[in-house]
């Protein structure tokens, strides 16, 4: 069944290109070999996956990809860019940090002419690609796209008689939905919620109002969630950060336990979930009835905003066959590298209707109406998005977040310390 909703969909997406997604079938060249940087290449399907449709559908052209590995992958590659003699065409943009660091080193170029010249629609990217703009000029396109929603376990809301979360949440109502599932009974102990130690799972949630981000210097607005999460803590509501630093408890054997009820998380663990459960990783009693839902969020914040990283693709300044680069890279970002990228369960930054749907038809999606509607996402708003000394003030955030969260601060001491020490890096 997946297999003829693959299929039907490329043809689909082949045929809608220009009118959907934007990019372009048919050949970009004679005899054109393009070298593109990836990382894990036997571990990632996808890489293949793109390069084998890219090259049936443009016959004059082979791609040829050079693992780079994981491990330092943006540091190697702006080593290998910044060496005379560098020959890649094309290279994958891990991070926003890395990103900025080969624009400064004018080792990638900008693609608005291309974007103009072949009318690429940028509003399919939910506005990700308005938070990577250098100096109004854009480098990259994406062509992957992994965004926060909440998980939530059926069966424990059952249990309770409690109505499922929706797609329509507030904090405030997310927060009563915890509470009343939440059991503190020794032995019967029930989590309403839970959140991993990273930062993102309580300072981003402040950050879908568009207004904010983590560049902004000032973190005054982070305290109503910090207060809302430490609350829960106190009530049991959720587990303690400081007992999930001690037991070193990852975010999938907390939710796959079946003692979770929900759980903000990124759209990467649907894959995980579906995968583990199928091989009886998981125990499917425990958790297989699952479901997801957009993430919360404040009032008069548009429902569907949600957080995000994105994963990009730019042409080198050092490329001889830029216009063969581009066309890769807009054919990758667009309608046609969605619906690779969907075949094998991953979220492309292209989210057409028939990439939903075929994610949404993946033998072990949930099969509610809720959660196939949770894949839309109205705003998109990246973790880190562009802007100098991002690297240096993400260090600060997230060593002054542990310190609130284990109680060696408090949150107004926390906050005060986050002001301070990247008011300094921002010259402020």
């Amino acid at each position: 069944m997946k297999k003829r909703i693959i299929a039907v969909l490329m043809c689909l997406c082949m045929l809608a290109a220009m009118a959907g997604c934007g990019g372009k079938s048919g050949g970009s060249g004679k005899g054109v070999t393009l070298k593109w940087a990836i990382w894990d290449e036997s571990s990632t399907q996808y890489w293949s996956d793109i390069k084998k449709a890219y090259e049936e559908s443009h016959k004059n052209v082979t791609v040829e990809m050079v693992d780079l590995g994981s491990t330092d992958y943006m540091t190697v590659l702006a080593t290998e860019l910044s060496g005379s003699g560098s020959d890649f065409d094309v290279v994958t943009i891990k991070d926003v940090p890395g990103y900025a660091t080969l624009v400064q080193k004018n080792a990638i170029i900008a693609l608005d002419d291309y974007i103009k010249k072949d009318k690429v629609d940028l509003a399919k990217f939910a506005g990700a690609t308005d938070q990577v703009l250098v100096n109004g000029k854009l480098y990259e396109l994406p062509f992957r796209n992994d965004f926060w929603v909440i998980f939530y376990n059926k069966d424990i809301f059952d249990r309770a008689g409690v109505p499922y979360p929706t797609n329509d949440m507030t904090w405030e109502e997310y927060d009563a939905l915890a509470r009343k599932v939440t059991n503190t009974t020794f032995g019967k102990q029930v989590y309403g919620t839970h959140y991993h130690t990273w930062r993102s799972t309580v300072q981003l949630c402040a950050m879908l109002d568009g207004k904010h981000t983590i560049l902004d210097g000032n973190y005054d607005f982070v305290k109503p969630f910090y207060e809302m999460i430490l609350k829960q803590e106190k009530d049991g509501v959720c587990r303690k950060y400081a007992d999930l630093k001690t037991e070193g408890l990852h975010y999938s054997a907390a939710f796959s336990g079946g003692d979770v009820a929900m759980m903000n998380q990124g759209s990467w663990f649907i894959s995980t979930l579906i995968t583990n459960i199928k091989k009886g990783d998981y125990d499917a009693k425990l958790c297989g009835n699952w479901g997801i839902v957009k993430y919360p969020h404040a009032k008069g914040v548009e429902a569907g905003s949600t957080l995000g990283t994105i994963t990009g693709l730019s042409v080198t300044t050092a490329s001889k066959n830029k216009d063969a680069a581009w066309d890769f890279v807009n054919w990758v970002s667009g309608a046609e590298g969605a619906a690779v990228m969907a075949s094998s369960g991953n979220f492309p930054a292209c989210m057409t209707e028939d990439v939903k749907n075929a994610i949404a038809g993946i033998d072990g999606f949930p099969t509610d109406k809720q959660s196939k509607e949770a894949l839309d996402v109205s705003n998109l708003y990246l973790e880190v998005p562009y802007g100098d000394h991002v690297s240096e003030i993400n260090s600060v955030l997230d060593s002054y977040h542990g310190s609130i969260m284990t109680g060696e601060l408090s949150i107004d001491e926390g906050i005060k310390k986050m002001n301070d020490e990247v008011g300094k890096i921002l010259g402020k």
